[in-house]
């Protein structure tokens, strides 16, 4: 218990006559310090990577086996009907690989190093016939691979699954990596969250006219459709893309059966607005002259209505195909049993309802923005989907090379024979393309490298998601932060530039659900009162004061007494007769109950409350900090309970115990829990201007630090590396529950925010030249290089050779070992050779010895370092590999080590970025009485403007810890909860030690030697050192490479390229009246060509070098030809004009 709580109960017990208070003994805890405890307990169990790995885990224990069961036989087509193969069980085993058949154990590390992909066999038993001199006889056997799947680490079928940090450690991981990712041919891929709009739920929009219509997009097992059913000129039509043109509502209402208009006017409602807006639909069916069912499916079998789907080519008796089309296409998800399309009645005429009810009343409207009609799809469904595409292909395949081939006996020999599963799940996952025709699912860049530069960078991978909207519309209804995001969906962490809003970040607390079995909630609906709709009347479905019951799209039916089917319904969700994540929400205006249990909806624990005092007491707390209770157990007995968004709009939540109302049906767990995890590292968040946080969530992915504890063993493409990282001085909740503690990624730098120089204008920082060379920013960066001595067709192979130590190339293999490769520890400079390697001539045609190949014939394929003058560059260490094909893997990590200098970035964590200015001596620098130095020194115009308080703030808390020695907080919102310091009690603090309450220091100047006119405010603040260095971004040339085409200089740093005058500079110059200057820079700098041009017909000519003359390829003479000036390019371009037949004539003049 927190102080304050400890003097309230004293100063009330004083109060007190007899010194007990027993109402406020039994009452409840008053203070949410004591329910903090519950945050680590969730994370455990659920939480930042947990959706991901619970996703996944769902794929591999039940969705596998439901593909496999669903297409589990295939039969021979053509040849023999009597042969086929049955798969019975199916189970994935553990990651493993099979070299020459011997199968080995993968581990994560030695995938990473050797460039494999980490995935585990997936076994079915099969039972089979085959075929022996025309004798069928039944087999069976076990233990079949069909593909290798992919593991996503950290999951249930992963080898690091519940280890501890031991166990981790001998297998070379580091127990804060988050796991979620899939390792695919060495490369780290994350699947992103990808949001979606939900599936078989009513939607009210505009179309692009302003119509208004109804939408479903219907997805079961089998078939996904889109049903929409608009108001287009007072009619209604129903719009499904089996259908080429719109059909009459009233057409497809009959075709179903439902041939009484009367009834669908009931079906709509008894008010006459709704009967109004459906006379002209009804009118137009009479003018069409259709009355009965066989007459509407007559109309919609004609050729003008359906279009011709290449699964019905057998001949089919009148009306069966619209009638099927109706049945498994026109909303999908409402079952038809025999016949029986009453309930699929009763939707359209609920959709047609709600539609005509959005005409009358704007208001009714669904915003498509609102996170409750939103779906987050998880790796886990969307391999799911792939999986089973590409099972049923294989299938199919199968049968096919069954059926073509006369010569094999049985099918599971082409079931063995064929890896397309495993290719294709390895293709999607490292091109990040999902291609599934069967779905009309095409999707590009589902999946992205985890970019490894800092932990935070990391974590934000796994929160990440990615929208359904291209970045390139300019729209801003999606950008917006919605209201429901609350809790949800982080208010600061997206991206600035064009995926601003779209790209988001889940919050601290969310969990994405997965599917449930709706079956047993339908049958608990029924006991608990609901009406079922085959039993109802027209008239009946919309009697006032009844509600309808709709489970996950589909209406059950009709309850009298909604509130209390909800209470109810919630009960026993408290106390766990069903699954914690079922949503029941009572939605008035559409008088529905509303009851989710589908997977991909965002929710978020709360505590419940009784009459507005919370359930959970203080010696529950004490339960859980003895490790008696943990997070489930406050599930089970009713103390907590999740929330969807749609649920939320039921409930009245406090933000603390202390603001609840008697109406209060929720308190919150923690209030800095609706910031996700890279805005909870900036300390007082809810103290600076919203903006700056959005930009300190974008560079904390950027700032260099630790990335796990297995760095240095990791061989990644590129590693920042800080050398002494620091946890910071004023920390929050949110950095010790993600263990960003533990790896740092900045230092506590002391700041004086003063001018000094000249060189601090706009943002630039001051540097101390004594703070750097004591290690203040210093920073490693590793790259990797890497050669594959590769095997060839004739079985040649590359070969590494001794290096020459005299001669000529002797000087470039200094650093080469006897083996041929760099040796780790050797400095290497600019076009040294790190590996000295020989390729065979000859790799296609056979070859007589291909081991003893004679040196001739031999080219030398050796590898030389291009680096940058500056750092000196180490090779850090070397390894080497089998990779899958068996080909020697050797790779170079090369190590540089860099201190800050002037135009580095740093950045603090309030979103004030700035570039190092200059580097001062300390001697030149202030300090303060006690002799203190700044290590940088802020510009104090960098404050006002930006609004950042919380960075002062951070100063304070900071120089309080310092003195006082203890870490003080910073979380969101955190003062009344006691999560954060505030600044009176941390100005007490540094009065008590001695300092101003204001944080201000007197400086004596150091150029001077006397005291400045002025306080200063000094004290330590976490800096950041960002990625963006000045060396890797230094760039001049003067001569270089051109291109071949153009013959202008080439572009772009990495080729050495120039810097180009354009459209622009050439204006300015133009303004000027430069034009000498703009000569030599377009032409005489670029691309200067001498051409031969004809002045009687304008074409060019060429030079004959023979005759010393210019010749004109179409006079076919050199009599009238001269010479001029003209840049490569425009010559180019004239020649591409006469390609296309296009002829541009030059006329000269005497210059």
């Amino acid at each position: 218990m927190s102080m304050d709580c400890d003097s309230t109960m004293s100063s009330q017990s004083n109060n007190l006559s007899n010194g007990i208070d027993k109402q406020y003994l039994a009452s409840p805890i008053k203070n949410s310090v004591d329910k903090y405890q519950l945050i680590p307990e969730f994370l455990k169990v659920r939480g930042l990577v947990k959706q991901h790995l619970a996703s996944f885990n769902y794929l591999v224990k039940t969705d596998i086996k439901k593909i496999v069961r669903a297409n589990h036989e295939i039969r021979s087509s053509t040849r023999d009907p009597n042969i086929y193969l049955r798969y019975r069980d199916v189970r994935i085993g553990e990651p493993s690989m099979t070299y020459d058949g011997v199968r080995e154990k993968l581990s994560p590390q030695k995938c990473r190093l050797a460039d494999l992909t980490y995935a585990a066999p997936i076994f079915v038993t099969v039972d089979y016939t085959m075929t022996r001199n025309g004798q069928i006889s039944m087999l069976t056997q076990k233990d079949v691979v069909i593909a290798r799947m992919p593991i996503m680490l950290r999951s249930c079928l992963c080898v690091l699954y519940e280890k501890d940090e031991e166990q981790l450690a001998k297998l070379g991981e580091c127990p804060l990596d988050p796991g979620g990712y899939f390792i695919v041919n060495g490369r780290e891929k994350v699947i992103l969250i990808q949001e979606q709009l939900s599936k078989n739920r009513i939607i009210i929009d505009t179309d692009r006219k302003g119509c208004v219509q109804a939408s479903v997009i219907c997805s079961t097992e089998k078939t996904k459709s889109k049903t929409i059913i608009k108001m287009e000129k007072e009619k209604v039509y129903l719009e499904l893309n089996m259908f080429k043109t719109k059909v009459p509502i009233m057409v497809v209402m009959k075709a179903m059966g439902m041939e009484s208009d009367q009834e669908v006017v009931q079906m709509i409602g008894r008010d006459p607005r709704y009967s109004a807006l459906l006379l002209p639909s009804i009118e137009e069916c009479a003018d069409l002259k259709l009355y009965t069912q066989h007459q509407a499916l007559e109309f919609l079998e004609s050729d003008k209505m359906l279009t011709m789907p290449s699964y019905y080519n057998a001949p089919v008796e009148k009306g069966a195909r619209a009638l099927s089309i109706l049945r498994d296409m026109f909303l999908a998800h409402v079952p038809v049993n025999q016949h029986n399309f009453r309930k699929k009645c009763i939707y359209v005429a609920v959709m047609m309802r709600r539609m005509m009810e959005a005409i009358l009343n704007k208001d009714a409207m669904d915003d498509k923005d609102y996170v409750g009609n939103k779906r987050l799809e998880l790796s886990g469904q969307l391999l799911s989907l792939l999986f089973e595409d590409l099972f049923k292909t294989m299938n199919d395949e199968v049968r096919r090379e069954f059926d073509a081939s006369s010569k094999s006996s049985d099918l599971l020999y082409h079931v063995k024979k064929s890896n397309r599963i495993t290719v294709e799940l390895q293709r999607t996952l490292s091109t990040g393309n999902w291609d599934i025709k069967r779905f009309r699912m095409h999707r590009k860049g589902m999946t992205e490298v985890l970019a490894r530069l800092s932990y935070i960078g990391t974590l934000g991978y796994m929160t990440k998601i990615k929208p359904q909207f291209e970045k390139s519309r300019k729209v801003s209804g999606p950008r917006a932060l919605q209201p429901s995001q609350f809790g949800m969906i982080c208010p600061c962490d997206t991206p600035e530039g064009e995926a601003c809003g779209l790209v988001k970040n889940l919050a601290l607390m969310t969990h994405v659900t997965t599917d449930e079995d709706a079956r047993p909630i339908m049958s608990l609906c029924y006991d608990l009162g609901v009406e079922d709709l085959e039993q109802l009347s027209a008239a009946e479905l919309h009697t006032p004061n009844s509600y309808f019951i709709i489970l996950n799209g589909l209406i059950l039916g009709k309850h009298k007494s909604p509130q209390r089917f909800a209470n109810g319904m919630r009960k026993l969700r408290r106390a766990g007769r069903i699954r914690e994540f079922v949503s029941i929400f009572v939605n008035d205006k559409q008088y529905c109950v509303y009851i989710a249990s589908d997977g991909g909806r965002v929710c978020r624990p709360l505590v419940i409350a009784e009459k507005g005092v919370s359930r959970i007491k203080e010696h529950h707390m004490n339960e859980l900090r003895d490790g008696v209770r943990d997070f489930n157990s406050f599930l089970r007995d009713g103390l907590i309970e999740y929330l969807d968004v749609n649920e939320e709009n039921n409930s009245l939540i406090a933000l603390y115990e202390k603001e609840a109302t008697p109406d209060t049906t929720h308190i919150e767990i923690e209030p800095f829990t609706i910031l996700g995890v890279c805005a909870g590292l900036i300390p007082y968040p809810h103290h600076n201007q919203s903006p700056r946080n959005t930009y300190q969530c974008a560079m904390g992915k950027q700032a260099m630090g630790n990335i796990a504890y297995n760095q240095l063993n990791r061989m990644d493409g590129l590693l920042y590396l800080l050398v002494y990282p620091q946890r910071p001085l004023l920390t929050t909740r949110t950095i010790e529950l993600v263990g960003y503690d533990k790896l740092g990624a900045g230092q506590n730098a002391t700041v004086a925010v003063m001018s000094y120089s000249g060189y601090d204008i706009e943002d630039a920082i001051v540097m101390n030249k004594s703070s750097l060379d004591r290690g203040f920013g210093r920073c490693i960066v590793m790259k990797k290089y890497a050669a594959i001595c590769q095997k060839y067709k004739n079985l040649t192979s590359d070969r590494l050779i001794k290096p020459q130590r005299q001669g000529s190339e002797a000087e470039k293999m200094q650093i080469l070992d006897d083996d041929g490769l760099a040796s780790p520890g050797e400095i290497i400079r600019n076009r040294d050779i790190y590996i000295n390697k020989e390729s065979p001539t000859v790799t296609i045609t056979q070859v007589t010895s291909p081991m003893g190949l004679p040196d001739s014939a031999y080219k030398s394929s050796r590898q030389t370092y291009k680096g940058t003058e500056g750092e000196p560059t180490v090779i850090d260490r070397v390894a080497l590999h089998s990779d899958e094909n068996n080909n020697l893997s050797i790779k170079f990590m090369i190590r540089q080590t860099r201190r800050p200098e002037i135009g580095d970035k740093f950045s603090s964590r309030h979103g004030q970025k700035g570039v190092c200015g200059i580097i001062v001596q300390q001697e030149d620098l202030p300090f303060s009485e006690r002799g203190i130095c700044p290590d940088l020194i802020m510009n104090p115009h960098g404050f006002p403007s930006r609004m950042t308080v919380g960075k002062m703030i951070e100063l304070l808390g900071s120089k309080a810890g310092v003195s006082c020695g203890r870490f003080h907080y910073g979380s969101a919102f955190g003062e009344p909860s006691g999560h954060a310091d505030t600044v009176d009690a941390i100005s007490e603090t540094l009065v008590q030690h001695g300092f101003s309450y204001n944080g201000k220091d007197f400086i004596y100047s150091g150029i001077t030697g006397m005291p400045l006119q002025a306080y200063i405010f000094m004290g330590p603040i976490y800096y950041q050192k960002l990625k963006h260095m000045v060396l890797d971004k230094m760039h001049a040339r003067g001569s270089g490479p051109r291109v071949m085409m153009t013959r202008q200089p080439t572009e772009g740093r990495s080729r050495n390229g120039g810097l180009r005058v354009g459209e622009m500079e050439r204006d300015c110059l133009i303004a000027y009246g430069a034009s000498m200057l703009i000569h030599e820079r377009l032409m005489l700098s670029s691309d200067p060509f001498e051409a031969q041009v004809c002045r009687k017909c304008g074409l060019l000519g060429y030079y004959n070098y023979k005759l010393k003359i210019g010749i004109c390829s179409m006079c076919k003479n050199g009599e009238n030809m001269s010479t001029m000036k003209l840049p490569y390019a425009c010559k180019l371009l004239f020649q591409e004009l006469q390609s296309m037949n296009i002829v541009p004539r030059l006329k000269l003049t005497e210059a």
